[in-house]
């Protein structure tokens, strides 16, 4: 099977060795890959921040980016969850209706991908460490996957999974823009979800959604925090020669 790799902007700017890992881990499930280096951003960022007609912009980039009619794998849960909603609102009835149709129905967030279609869920990883999964919104409630990404962290060696007293409460991201137009309600939130994990006896929290990522750790790292915070295609392919 030959997948395209949808490597969100964020991810492509700030987090690019999760995206070779990503890579990595695709391999290793005998799955082959095409990267369009043309590729840039999904249109999420602007369409939360009401700049409909720019989101739609990029929307129809995305389109011809991923023309090919293969499966679309994501890095990030918000990303692809942000094309299997919003994409309908965007270009329904529109000239691209049927592209728009075709790819919604082909893009995949990658633990959904590989347990669900390549059914594949060991890769010898090694972590030995005491973590706890966050449940992004994204994931949980646009994606309908919980149990996925257990699965998977189930089966690294050395990991420890504790779980979390609220795993479904928001971790203050939103939908990006929320975080920055009420900041101190989002970094309350924050804190609260990393006292959760902390209290669990974590010493990291994986998740698979880049923003909840970015957001969590920046906290962490200026509050002094004794956790990680850490995407789950890092921690599968950890401990590869």
């Amino acid at each position: 099977m030959t997948v395209d790799l949808f490597v969100s902007c964020t991810i492509d700017q700030i987090y690019p060795e999760t995206a070779m890992n990503a890579v990595k881990l695709l391999k290793a499930a005998g799955v082959e890959i095409e990267y369009n280096p043309e590729q840039t951003c999904c249109g999420k960022f602007a369409f939360n921040s009401g700049y409909v007609e720019e989101s739609k912009t990029l929307g129809e980039k995305f389109l011809r980016d991923f023309s090919n009619n293969r499966p679309i794998v994501g890095i990030s849960a918000s990303c692809v969850g942000f094309i299997k909603t919003r994409y309908k609102e965007l270009f329904y009835n529109t000239s691209l209706h049927l592209e728009y149709k075709r790819l919604v129905a082909n893009i995949y967030e990658i633990t959904d991908f590989l347990v669900n279609t390549v059914h594949k869920d060991y890769f010898e990883a090694v972590f030995r460490h005491k973590c706890a999964y966050l449940d992004s919104c994204s994931a949980l409630r646009e994606l309908g996957l919980k149990n996925e990404a257990r699965q998977l962290l189930s089966k690294v060696n050395g990991l420890e999974l504790v779980d979390l007293k609220h795993p479904e409460i928001c971790c203050g991201m939103g939908k990006g823009l929320f975080a920055v137009q009420h900041e101190a309600i989002s970094s309350s939130m924050a804190g609260q979800k990393l006292k959760d994990a902390i209290e669990s006896g974590a010493e990291y929290l994986i998740t698979n959604d880049i923003s909840c990522l970015l957001h969590l750790n920046a906290y962490a790292k200026k509050q002094g925090l004794p956790i990680e915070v850490i995407h789950i295609v890092d921690v599968l392919t950890s401990g590869w020669e």
